[in-house]
């Protein structure tokens, strides 16, 4: 990420955005008593959030140093993995829940991106749900990641993506910066 996007990412801005709006519009009704796994926490904004209104918490960051320093925060309280969302190290069917907000958007393809989605669904127990939200497309969103990987994913395809990834009653709902989607395994 270039170094206006890391500044966002760490701010209360970004944290009272997410927290006050995003987040809950993209849980909403969504029942996060089991075990819960976060792929992509980055800085933690999201994963502090989480991490009082879920059961036992695993997150998943690509970023050995973003991890390193999430695990030391929420040391006793996350269970805190270095990997890539698309080679989760863990055995099939082994959470309730899948979460991850404003990540899709880093993975570098398409194809990539459906491979996170295929390993949602595999580490999800029967009856389990894949939800998150990520950014649409505009001009400000374009500006923020000059020299950042940014591959948009448009709401209107994620439904079918999800179901090709072995997901059911897949939906995607797009808001005026934001979109969630919800799909059941």
């Amino acid at each position: 990420m270039n170094v206006m996007h890391r500044r966002l990412c760490r701010s209360d801005r970004w944290a009272e955005r997410m927290h006050g709006q995003v987040m809950p519009w993209a849980l909403e009704d969504l029942d996060l008593g089991g075990d819960v796994l976060e792929i992509g926490p980055g800085y933690g904004v999201t994963t502090r959030w989480l991490v009082g209104r879920t059961g036992p918490l695993t997150a998943v960051e690509v970023d050995p140093r973003l991890a390193t320093a999430l695990d030391r925060e929420m040391a006793g309280r996350v269970e805190v993995h270095t990997a890539d969302g698309a080679r989760l190290p863990f055995r099939d069917a082994s959470f309730d829940v899948v979460v991850c907000f404003t990540v899709l958007h880093h993975v570098p393809s398409p194809a990539h991106q459906d491979k996170v989605f295929a390993e949602a669904a595999r580490v999800l127990r029967p009856g389990g749900v894949f939800a998150g939200s990520d950014s649409v497309l505009s001009l400000r969103f374009r500006l923020l990641h000059v020299g950042d990987t940014m591959v948009v994913v448009d709401p209107a395809t994620m439904p079918d993506r999800l179901r090709d990834a072995g997901f059911l009653d897949a939906s995607a709902e797009a808001g005026e910066r934001s979109f969630r989607f919800r799909a059941g395994r």
